[in-house]
């Protein structure tokens, strides 16, 4: 993603290889393109974040981030963080998917496993600056620094990078439409804050897809303000699904997700967990695409849209994926797999199977 350093924060770069992730066309729908953000380090689009923010962070020279995730921000943070020697602290809930926490543990990260949801998490790491800030009597490079989702101005700066790609992919041309699955939706400010860029520059025109943002039915407070015509989320009671990027009860911004829907002429809409795991296992038979259930989300979103005529099948439509299922394989394992074939040995030489 640094290959765009000129629009950019300045400063040399932490990077481990992050961005210009595939544009693929969609073998099933021929006007839809699959933004496959799984093959990033890490395996999620929040590498492109926590590099531009560590970038930032170690320019400025602080020693100690923290993060609330709901589990692949921690990953990519302790990678960057251990990539520039800077000390990082994680605190997920508890029932993360087992790959968050291994990664963690792996980079050397400092990970405080909490009982409760990515809310819970952001008090916890609340509550380690209030104390570091009497530890140090205020001395600000001593202070553990939160790089939580829109609390900080770098993380959106690496995001916008997916919105110069789908641009550039597409022959710098805008889709009539853009699939997101929302969480924190930094992702979707930063694609917005992209094209304003690239018109800025002359690259494009005034025109601006469709931002659709999905969430999961277990928790949906975008979508719930959206059809309510609220400017604002309430936070959304009892947040259970088994995408955990999706599971965040108030999105910081959600003012600012809100406004880009309706200035896009775009909205916002659920899909339950039985449609994301039947996505999940049609993108990667049909496709050849093992989705995180949240990237799924996005197929689901999709097939809703076409089905109601809000997008035909001559528009133009990214999906976003947003991690790889190679983190979820507890998760989907746990919800049931297809039996095992039999045993037994082929030409009798090789074992069972």
């Amino acid at each position: 993603m640094w290959r765009y350093d000129a629009v950019l924060p300045e400063a040399t770069p932490v990077t481990l290889g992050e961005g210009f992730t595939p544009m693929l066309r969609s073998r099933e729908y021929p006007n839809v393109f699959i933004k496959d953000e799984g093959l990033n380090p890490t395996g999620s689009f929040k590498a492109r974040g926590l590099s531009a923010a560590v970038t930032m962070a170690r320019h400025f020279g602080l020693k100690k981030l923290a993060i609330p995730s709901a589990g692949n921000a921690a990953g990519a943070l302790a990678a960057y963080a251990a990539a520039a020697n800077i000390e990082a602290h994680i605190f997920m809930p508890k029932d993360v998917p087992l790959a968050n926490r291994v990664e963690c543990n792996y980079y050397g990260a400092h990970v405080t496993l909490v009982d409760g949801l990515i809310s819970d998490c952001a008090r916890k790491v609340a509550e380690l600056k209030e104390t570091d800030s009497r530890k140090n009597d205020g001395r600000s490079n001593e202070i553990t620094f939160d790089v939580s989702t829109t609390k900080e101005p770098y993380r959106v700066e690496g995001k916008k990078t997916m919105g110069y790609e789908v641009a550039e992919q597409l022959g710098w041309k805008l889709p009539q439409g853009i699939i997101y699955p929302t969480g924190g939706g930094v992702g979707l400010l930063g694609m917005w804050k992209a094209f304003d860029e690239l018109e800025q520059l002359g690259f494009i025109g005034p025109e601006r897809p469709n931002m659709i943002s999905v969430q999961s039915s277990g928790c949906a407070p975008i979508v719930k303000a959206w059809d309510e015509g609220r400017a604002a989320s309430e936070m959304w009671p009892h947040a259970s699904t088994l995408a955990s990027g999706l599971r965040v009860p108030k999105p910081y911004g959600d003012y600012l997700i809100l406004d880009i829907l309706k200035k896009s002429g775009g909205l916002a809409l659920a899909a339950t967990d039985a449609e994301i795991l039947a996505a999940v296992r049609h993108w990667a038979r049909v496709e050849g695409i093992f989705a995180a259930p949240e990237g799924a989300a996005s197929l689901v979103a999709y097939q809703k849209l076409l089905a109601s005529n809000f997008f035909s099948e001559d528009d133009t439509v990214v999906l976003f994926n947003t991690g790889s299922g190679l983190k979820y394989l507890d998760v989907l394992d746990a919800t049931g797999v297809e039996e095992a074939p039999a045993s037994r040995a082929i030409a009798g030489i090789i074992g069972p199977y």
